[in-house]
C-alpha cells in the first residue's frame, strides 16, 4: 500500500488483484444483483484511489479497505432510499393532481390561461402554484437547478402579464402586477 501511495503502478495492480475478490464477496453478500456488487466495487476502488493519501504506512491495509467499502455501501443504500422516496412522492403527487387537471370548470380556464406558455414553463407553474411545491422541490422534480426554475417562472409570469393586460407582446406595461 505504501508503494501504491508513491505511485507504483505494479503495486496498485497487485492490490486490486488481491483485494478485489474479497471486497466483491463483501458486496455480493449484501446486494441483490451481481451488477450492483460490481458497481460498488468500482466505486470503492475510485474512492480508495482518491483517499489513498490518508492511509498510514505500517498500519494494516485490509481494515482500511473494508472501512471504505462499508462507507460506499452505506452511501449507496442512503442514495437508493432517497430515490425511492422521491419516486413515491412523485407518484402520490401525480395521483392527486391528475383529477384536478382533467376536471370540468377550472381545468379549461387554467389550460386556456396557460396556453401561451411553453411546456416546461407550464409544468413549473403548475407544480408551484397548483400543487404548492417549493422551488427546491420543483428543481428536484424537474432535474434542474433552483435558478433555472426561477428563470422559467419569471418568463412565464411575464407572458401571463402580457396576456392578462391585453398588450401586444413586447409592449409590456411598466407597472408590476401583484
Amino acid at each position: 500500500m505504501a508503494r501504491y501511495q508513491q505511485g507504483d503502478i505494479a503495486a496498485a495492480t497487485s492490490l486490486i488483484e488481491g483485494i478485489s475478490p474479497r471486497l466483491h464477496r463483501f458486496f455480493s453478500a449484501q446486494e441483490t444483483s451481481r451488477a450492483h456488487a460490481d458497481d460498488l466495487l468500482q466505486e470503492t476502488w475510485l474512492r480508495i484511489h482518491k483517499v489513498r493519501h490518508t492511509y498510514r504506512p505500517g498500519e494494516p491495509a485490509l481494515p482500511w479497505f473494508y472501512a471504505i467499502a462499508r462507507h460506499v455501501r452505506v452511501d449507496h443504500h442512503r442514495k437508493s432510499v432517497r430515490i425511492s422516496e422521491g419516486e413515491r412522492e412523485l407518484e402520490v403527487m401525480s395521483k392527486t393532481t391528475a383529477p384536478r387537471a382533467g376536471s370540468a370548470g377550472n381545468g379549461d380556464g387554467l389550460d386556456a390561461l396557460l396556453a401561451p406558455l411553453s411546456a416546461s414553463e407550464r409544468e413549473v407553474i403548475e407544480m408551484l402554484k397548483v400543487t404548492g411545491m417549493s422551488l427546491e422541490e420543483v428543481a428536484r422534480a424537474t432535474s434542474t437547478t433552483v435558478g433555472s426554475v426561477k428563470q422559467k417562472v419569471h418568463r412565464a409570469y411575464r407572458k401571463l402579464r402580457v396576456k392578462l393586460s391585453g398588450a401586444a407582446p413586447g409592449k409590456e406595461r411598466s407597472e408590476k402586477l401583484p
